[in-house]
C-alpha cells in the first residue's frame, strides 16, 4: 500500500504553531524571557519559509559554486552561534570554533557522500546541503555546550585538564543520551519523514544509522578540535593558580 502524502495548508500550519504560544504565554505569566522565544520562534518560520525557496533555487541550478558558498556560509554562521552562551567572545575563539567545526564536519560530510552513499558527483545538493545541515547544526550545538562549560568551569578552578575533561564529557551527553532513547522513546525526524514518505522502515533505519553515527563523530571531534585549541589561550591562568 503506497502512504499518502498530505498536503499542510497555511490553516493547518498555524494550527501547529498553537504548542509555540502555549509555551510563549507561560513565559510571559511566569515573568520569564518571553521575548527571546518570541523572537526565536518568528526567525525559525521566516527562516524556514525563506530556505524551503531558497534551496528550490539550488537544486535546479545543480552548480558548485553555489553549493560551495552554501556550505561557507553555513559553517561561518555555525561558528558564531556556538560561542552565543559564552560571556566573553572574541575572533581568537571564532577562529576556534570555526577551525572546530569545519574540520569535524567536513570531513564526516565527505565521508558520508563519498564512501557511504556514493554520491554520483561531489556537489549533488540534493545530498549534500540537507547533510551539510544537520552535521554542522549538530556539531555547532556540541561546541557550544564544550565551549560554555569549559568557560565555566575556569572560571571557577583554572585548571585546564579538569575544566576540558568536563567540559567535553557534557557536551556529548545530549548525543549519548539520544543513542540510548532512539527507537525506544524517540523515532528521529529523517527517520520518521522517510517512513511517512512511504520508504520502507528497514531502509529508513539504515540511513538513521548512517546519519547518527556522522552526527556524533562530527560534534566529538568538533568539540574536541575546539578544546584542544583552548590549551594555550588558559595555560597562563593555570599556572598562575597552582592549586
Amino acid at each position: 500500500m503506497k502512504l499518502t502524502i498530505y498536503e499542510i495548508g497555511v490553516l493547518n500550519l498555524a494550527i501547529a504553531v498553537i504548542p509555540i504560544l502555549v509555551v510563549i504565554a507561560i513565559l510571559m505569566m511566569w515573568s520569564l524571557k518571553s521575548k527571546t522565544a518570541m523572537y526565536a520562534s518568528v526567525r525559525m518560520l521566516v527562516q524556514l519559509t525563506v530556505v524551503g525557496y531558497v534551496l528550490t533555487s539550488i537544486f535546479a541550478l545543480d552548480n558548485a559554486g553555489i553549493v560551495v558558498i552554501v556550505l561557507a556560509l553555513m559553517l561561518l554562521l555555525a561558528s558564531w552561534i556556538a560561542l552565543r552562551p559564552l560571556r566573553q567572545k572574541s575572533t581568537d575563539l571564532y577562529a576556534k570554533a570555526l577551525f572546530g567545526i569545519s574540520v569535524g564536519g567536513i570531513s564526516t560530510l565527505a565521508l558520508t557522500t563519498f564512501a557511504v552513499l556514493q554520491i554520483d558527483y561531489w556537489y549533488q545538493p540534493q545530498y549534500v546541503i540537507p547533510l551539510a545541515g544537520m552535521i554542522f547544526s549538530n556539531a555547532m550545538n556540541t561546541v557550544s555546550l564544550a565551549a560554555e562549560r569549559f568557560e565555566s568551569d575556569m572560571a571557577v578552578v583554572p585548571d585546564y585538564i579538569r575544566a576540558r575533561n568536563s567540559a567535553f564529557t557534557a557536551a556529548l551527553i545530549p548525543s549519548i543520551n539520544t543513542f540510548f532513547a532512539v527507537g525506544l522513546v524517540a523515532f528521529p525526524g529523517m527517520m520518521t519523514g522517510q517512513i511517512l514518505s512511504g520508504v520502507s522502515p528497514l531502509i529508513a533505519v539504515k540511513y538513521q544509522i548512517v546519519i547518527m553515527s556522522v552526527l556524533f563523530g562530527s560534534s566529538g571531534a568538533s568539540a574536541a578540535i575546539y578544546l584542544y585549541l583552548q590549551r594555550h589561550a588558559t595555560a597562563p591562568a593555570r599556572d598562575a593558580h597552582p592549586g
